[in-house]
């Protein structure tokens, strides 16, 4: 068997080129939701937040510095992508599910 007949069986059976396509849409969508909640969320929480600036929102404990707007950031993130993942999960592995009696 030739080597790029053994390659594209292999790509085949473990569906890499599919995978790979969903790596790409997954890292397409994620600068998607960083855009929405960098652009459109956390401008309408900054104005609670004094100054402004909620990524440099820093709680301040004697030494330690607690940067929670950062963090805010990347938990609404990940809320977003986890929304999404669940939604589209729903919609396509619906699968029915056995009727109690």
């Amino acid at each position: 068997m030739g080597f790029w007949k053994e390659f594209k069986e292999f790509l085949s059976e473990y569906k890499i080129i599919g995978l790979a396509i969903a790596f790409i849409i997954g890292s397409a969508a994620s600068a998607l939701v960083q855009s929405l909640v960098n652009d459109i969320i956390m401008p309408v929480i900054s104005v609670f937040i004094p100054d402004g600036e909620w990524h440099n929102a820093v709680l301040q404990l004697g030494p330690v510095a607690i940067k929670w707007g950062s963090f805010l950031s990347a938990a609404i993130n990940f809320l977003i992508i986890a929304l999404v993942v669940f939604i589209v999960a729903k919609k396509l592995m619906k699968e029915e599910k056995p009727s109690k009696k």
